[in-house]
């Protein structure tokens, strides 16, 4: 599924015009995109939970190629739990 075919059914199903609902969806996807940009996490009650978690630097060798060792360096990654009745249909 798309942005597009998303935009498409909140519009039909909410009864919206296209413009609306594209717009609506901006705007949960940037106060989505603020929260997390803040380290908060975001609960959506029966679909799941978005949150920020830290990677620790690593160092990475080809096998076989010590001398070509690197470092990745440590940063933030976007996580999804995703709730209960997300998994029972899911799963």
């Amino acid at each position: 599924m798309t942005k597009k075919d998303f935009i498409d059914i909140v519009a039909k199903k909410g009864h919206l015009t296209k413009k609306a609902s594209a717009e609506a969806i901006d705007v949960f996807l940037g106060e989505v995109t603020h929260a997390l940009k803040k380290g908060e996490r975001v609960v959506l009650s029966g679909f799941g939970t978005f949150y920020i978690s830290k990677v620790a630097d690593k160092q990475i060798v080809p096998f076989g190629q010590e001398e070509r060792r690197t470092t990745i360096k440590s940063h933030r990654v976007v996580n999804f739990r995703a709730g209960k009745p997300l998994k029972r249909v899911v799963w």
